[in-house]
């Protein structure tokens, strides 16, 4: 998409803040440039992928297995993704007509959700990290404490967060009529520094303290397994090296351009324009890569291709209580030591 400049205010199109210059009438469009037209093929691609992906973990945890503490985590995070990615299809028309037709309510409900999902996601993802590793430190006060009712009020409560740290994109966003095309953008000029604000507490809340927290926990997971003469498989070691390479992967690229947008000054438009719109389809792509990372990592690829799609999750998501559950009953029986699964 390409962005104009509009002189007497300040704004964010698709999260990349223009600032005042002369104005000047529209460039090309995307459908003119390969880039863009490549992020947008990127996106339909993470749509695609995500909603269906996500609707088969919804479909799996949610109506065909069981209810537990580990379905409980499956199915919210999934339903944060798949609500993600079902608006989309908002955000590649915009970026395919370079015009917003959809109002002003819901250029600021598209915006609120795709927040709701980057924090609901991250608080899910620090939620289950913190509950695997206090499984493995005390694994027989896991067994008697994890109720499926309790699962259900932390989920409630990192919902709650999620939807009140989303409540700038109300707030800011507004749509804007310019040289015969509607802007969806975020307009910080009526509230100084609330764009410094709002950037660096997404960052710290919805990056650093959700990092270094993850990074706690897997590192007291991890160094708990090498000491277990219990552990044989590598399959822990590879998930959990997969969720934190995956987490830092597709968040920071969004929220380093977000800072280097608050000095802009400093910066070549284009190049933040460019990172942006990157960092933004890096971190959507997040939303497809939690099924993926969270079912199939470290199966089988041969047995995988055997079975059943619908099989192979349940499979999958099962085992994770069904193991969890024979650890720790090894773990008590046995000496005491912590649950091998994660």
């Amino acid at each position: 998409m390409e962005y104009e400049y509009f002189p007497d205010y300040n704004y964010t199109d698709d999260n990349v803040t223009i600032y005042d210059a002369p104005v000047f009438t529209p460039q090309t469009t995307c459908w003119n440039k390969v880039w863009c037209v490549s992020l947008m093929v990127v996106s339909v691609v993470i749509f695609l992928m995500g909603f269906f992906g996500n609707a088969l973990v919804i479909l799996i945890s949610g109506f065909k297995m069981r209810k537990t503490v580990n379905t409980t985590w499956y199915l919210s995070l999934a339903i944060s993704d798949f609500v993600f990615c079902a608006f989309l299809p908002f955000s590649i028309a915009y970026t395919a007509m370079d015009d917003w037709i959809f109002g002003r309510f819901m250029c600021k409900f598209c915006s609120t959700i795709m927040f709701l999902n980057m924090f609901s996601s991250i608080f899910l993802l620090v939620i289950i990290s913190a509950d695997r590793c206090v499984s493995v430190m005390f694994p027989v006060w896991a067994q008697n404490q994890r109720t499926v009712k309790k699962a259900s009020v932390v989920v409630a409560l990192a919902w709650f967060f999620a939807i009140a740290l989303s409540a700038p994109s109300v707030i800011f966003r507004e749509v804007r009529n310019h040289l015969g095309r509607t802007t969806c953008f975020n307009h910080y000029e009526l509230h100084p520094h609330s764009q410094r604000i709002v950037a660096v507490s997404r960052f710290v809340a919805g990056f650093v303290v959700p990092f270094f927290i993850i990074m706690l926990c897997y590192s007291v997971i991890m160094s708990k397994l090498r000491t277990n003469r219990m552990t044989k498989s590598k399959r822990p070691f590879k998930v959990m090296t997969a969720l934190v390479v995956a987490f830092f992967i597709c968040w920071l690229p969004y929220h380093v351009f977000v800072l280097l947008e608050l000095n802009h000054s400093h910066y070549d438009h284009s190049i933040l324009v460019a990172g942006l719109q990157v960092g933004t389809a890096m971190a959507a792509a997040n939303s497809f890569l939690n099924p993926v990372l969270y079912v199939f990592i470290g199966n089988d690829f041969k047995q995988t291709f055997k079975n059943s799609v619908l099989s192979k999750m349940e499979n999958a998501m099962g085992e994770d209580g069904r193991t969890t559950s024979r650890y720790l009953s090894r773990s008590i029986s046995i000496d005491g030591r912590a649950s091998t699964h994660i």
